[in-house]
């Protein structure tokens, strides 16, 4: 039963990463396809993160410290991104 859970966890991941990348195609503003792509990562890397921590319990200080760092960082990135990208009115 944990396997499946874990193979699910994993498939999901995997769909979210290759989801992410169809809006890089459309035609919206470049930080709309950044975005896009940077949240379906995070979702991604996440979900075959839980699926790894469901299947090899004994790493799990190590597989918790991946989940965090891919929230901090993936977030903070989307903030200077965005920050980066207004001209602030000069």
């Amino acid at each position: 039963m944990l396997d499946i859970l874990s193979y699910t966890c994993i498939g999901i991941g995997i769909v979210f990463w290759f989801w992410g990348t169809f809006p890089l195609l459309g035609k919206r503003s470049v930080l709309f396809k950044l975005h896009s792509l940077s949240v379906a990562d995070t979702l991604g890397s996440m979900s075959i993160t839980v699926g790894l921590l469901i299947k090899i319990p004994n790493e799990w200080p190590l597989l918790v410290l991946a989940i965090i760092s891919l929230a901090i960082w993936n977030t903070v990135l989307g903030y200077v991104l965005a920050y980066c990208s207004t001209t602030g009115g000069k």
